[in-house]
């Protein structure tokens, strides 16, 4: 732990600085195991296929049965962490997030798997907000949290760099390990967030209608891309899911709007900064989530590679991510925050339209070093961004905040994996796909580096 956040003698502050220090172990370990297991699953998804089935409709609900939920729950999951408690429900997710993990191991058949990859993001729903609001009651000096804040980071850019290579070795054994290793790391931190304070709550009505709602649409939206890409848009059951999509999130928007305890405040959507926080987030994991995608399956389908060989050859876009990461802080401070967000788009940016135009023959370790630039843009986007936007709330809407955020960065995985699973599937071919998924995501990142710079420096949300 960097020597920056150690407590000043004292024994009180001694004290509390022990129980900060279990708080963000605890968030950083949270927040591994759950990134891990977005990233480990891509390379095992045609081994899995192979032994279970199901064709590229099948591998697409493997990663969105588990990022659906994800981020259809992580609206109320911030809510919930302000009622019951940042402690509380850390442990409530993580002792489900499990307890899935090992149903997912033990599945007998895709179905079940699915099945289990909507319980897996279930939990992780819960955990991912509480790991935000754990540092922002253990760090009230905003450098200090700054500093955290990048700490926490590190721990999902440990597990985003882990992710591929490890996956891929477990694949070579079973893909059934990829999910057991989950479950020790999930009781290390339920071991680190006993030793932490009580977090305080606020009790006030749950927003039922709204997470219903919430759930209806973007259950709606997801299945319906995922099944068009399957087969048109004109079956019966594409349609009818759309349809769902609209008035659920027509209806959430209505409930928000007139609840007098809604789990999404929309008032807070009236700053600047929380608009552009949640585009960005949206945004950044298009590209850093549905890229993987498309590239284990091109490394496995068309150039013939291993798991392993596939894992290495994300190990050095991951790797520079997490070196870069723990010194994330120190460079916003000499650039600034904005400066640093921008940059990192335009990195990802830059080496995904040259992934678009290189040969498929190209060398594999062109390849590789070509996917470096997109890695990048973790370090340079995503810690400036949450600390920015938990410097622009009050402590009692932090983990709403943090649920809406990460709420709009697991859509964008989630339509992104959809919808280029869906051109990977298409008439046009896999290389076909393949490309034009690859444009889709630089004309996301371009379209959103123009909004960036109005970031405010400082504007809190009351």
């Amino acid at each position: 732990m960097p020597t920056t956040l150690r407590p000043p003698a004292g024994t009180a502050e001694e004290e509390r600085g022990r129980h900060a220090v279990s708080a963000l172990a605890a968030a950083v370990v949270g927040f591994f195991v759950i990134t891990l297991d977005a990233t480990i699953v891509n390379v095992a998804l045609p081994t899995i296929r192979d032994e279970l089935g199901g064709g590229m409709t099948g591998l697409q609900w493997v990663v969105d049965g588990y990022t659906l939920m994800f981020a259809a729950l992580l609206l109320s999951a911030g809510a919930l962490s302000d009622r019951i408690g940042a402690r509380r429900a850390f442990g409530t997710g993580v002792a489900v997030f499990v307890a899935a993990s090992a149903a997912c191991g033990l599945a007998p058949g895709l179905g079940i798997l699915v099945a289990a990859r909507f319980v897996q993001g279930a939990g992780a729903a819960v955990v991912m907000p509480t790991t935000l609001a754990l540092i922002r009651e253990a760090y009230d000096d905003q450098a200090r949290r700054a500093r955290a804040v990048a700490v926490w980071a590190s721990g999902g850019a440990a597990a985003a760099a882990a992710g591929p290579l490890v996956g891929g070795v477990l694949s070579e054994l079973s893909w059934r390990l990829i999910f057991f290793i989950n479950v020790p790391v999930g009781v290390v931190a339920l071991l680190l967030v006993a030793r932490t304070r009580p977090s305080p709550h606020r009790r006030v009505p749950f927003d039922r209608a709204g997470q219903l709602a919430a759930v209806a649409g973007m259950g709606g939206l997801t299945y319906g891309v995922i099944e068009a890409g399957a087969k048109g848009f004109t079956p019966h059951g594409v349609i009818v899911a759309l349809v769902v999509a609209v008035l659920g999130l027509t209806g959430f928007l209505a409930v928000e709007a007139r609840s007098a305890h809604p789990m999404v405040p929309l008032e807070m959507f009236r700053d600047r900064t929380m608009v552009i926080a949640v585009t960005v987030g949206f945004t950044f994991m298009v590209g850093f989530y549905g890229m993987p995608f498309v590239l284990s399956l091109y490394f496995q389908q068309l150039r013939g590679l291993s798991p392993m060989a596939t894992g290495m050859a994300f190990l050095p876009m991951m790797a520079f991510s997490a070196l870069l990461t723990p010194a994330s802080s120190r460079l916003v401070r000499r650039i600034g925050r904005r400066a640093s967000i921008i940059g990192g788009l335009l990195s990802m940016a830059a080496g995904t339209m040259i992934l678009a135009v290189l040969p498929p023959t190209a060398p594999l370790w062109a390849v590789a070093a070509l996917m470096v630039p997109v890695g990048l843009g973790g370090p340079l986007v995503m810690p400036p961004l949450t600390a920015h936007l938990l410097d622009n709330v009050p402590a009692h809407r932090a983990g709403v905040a943090g649920g809406i955020l990460n709420t709009a960065r697991q859509i964008g995985g989630a339509l992104a994996v959809a919808v280029f699973g869906a051109l990977l599937a298409g008439h046009g071919g896999f290389l076909h796909g393949l490309r034009t998924s690859l444009f889709v995501t630089v004309a996301v990142l371009l379209s959103t580096i123009v909004v960036t710079p109005l970031l405010r420096q400082r504007h809190d949300i009351t």
